[in-house]
């Protein structure tokens, strides 16, 4: 039963690795995006005054 467990705590563990790294992942594109979106609103601010 020993082994069984062990197995399943190492997937586990695995799967919780995998999430952390898409969650790292969006949470830089949802950064990115929103730099590039004040970057877009202030030339436009800048374009109108």
């Amino acid at each position: 039963m020993s082994g069984n467990k062990d197995l399943r705590r190492a997937k586990h563990e695995a799967y919780q690795k995998k999430q952390a790294a898409k969650g790292e992942k969006v949470v830089k594109w949802i950064f990115i995006s929103l730099i590039a979106l004040g970057a877009l609103f202030a030339i436009y601010a800048a374009s109108i005054a």
